[in-house]
């Protein structure tokens, strides 16, 4: 058993066949879901929640992803606050910093990251954080802000061990996607044996980035165990005793009923 901490259901890719995709993450033994809205309009995060609200299992983070940190208005912060009274919505996020590809402008990433983090705090819910090519700034501006009591995940970690570290001694989870299962992920790699049990998670960050043997392919929630079987390769553990450490993890962050 395993749970997928970071996926997003309502993407445009699931649209014709979500029902079919969450039946095989079931029979693939993947007893939760984290659906992130977060992409593109309000719409998502709506649609997010509404599929958490029709599965027991499945469960909802809604934010502005910081591709889209232009548009993270106040009336946008608002929408989401409203969207967190249903009992679904475990966190906040994803939200970040990407200076990688840089479709929103630097300071409007920091500005939205900065009303995640104050929402998070207000609701008393953890934070889902995008990272790529940011760490030294993220780093900063959490140190700055303090991270929420909930704590937060760092998702599809891309980082060395050394900023593994950074976000550890921060309270981060750090939570790693089929791009371990890729043969130029070394320093990934490495970083993944470093993690104390307590901090790891596994997504598969669906429908992108699918890993191994499916990379170039549609990801979904199923192909969690692929990565879990990777991870635990890597830290020397057993797959399954790997996998009940993550529902744990997830369990103590979201607030889930275990299994």
């Amino acid at each position: 058993m395993i749970v997928d901490t970071h996926c997003h259901l309502a993407d445009a890719k699931f649209r014709d066949d979500v029902e079919a995709v969450i039946a095989r993450a079931t029979d693939a033994g993947v007893a939760q879901i984290i659906s992130v809205g977060a992409i593109g309009p309000i719409e998502n995060d709506r649609m997010t929640v509404e599929i958490a609200e029709r599965h027991k299992n499945i469960f909802a983070a809604v934010g502005v992803h910081p591709h889209d940190a232009k548009d993270c208005t106040s009336e946008r912060i608002a929408q989401l606050r409203d969207l967190t009274a249903s009992k679904k919505v475990v966190a906040i996020g994803e939200s970040g910093l990407d200076f990688h590809y840089m479709h929103s402008p630097r300071e409007a990433q920091e500005a939205s990251l900065r009303a995640h983090l104050a929402l998070a705090k207000e609701l008393d819910l953890p934070i889902v954080i995008h990272c790529r090519d940011a760490e030294n700034r993220l780093v900063e501006i959490v140190r700055e802000t303090g991270i929420p009591a909930r704590g937060g995940i760092i998702h599809c970690f891309t980082g060395n061990s050394n900023a593994a570290r950074e976000f550890l001694a921060l309270g981060f989870c750090i939570s790693f996607s089929g791009i371990i299962t890729f043969k130029n992920s070394a320093a990934i790699r490495e970083a993944a044996t470093i993690v104390p049990d307590d901090g790891v998670m596994v997504e598969t960050d669906s429908p992108y980035l699918a890993p191994e043997p499916y990379r170039g392919k549609r990801n979904e929630p199923a192909y969690v165990t692929r990565t879990l079987e990777m991870l635990a390769n890597l830290r020397r553990v057993d797959a399954a005793t790997l996998g009940a450490r993550v529902i744990a993890n997830a369990a103590r962050v979201f607030r889930l009923a275990p299994g």
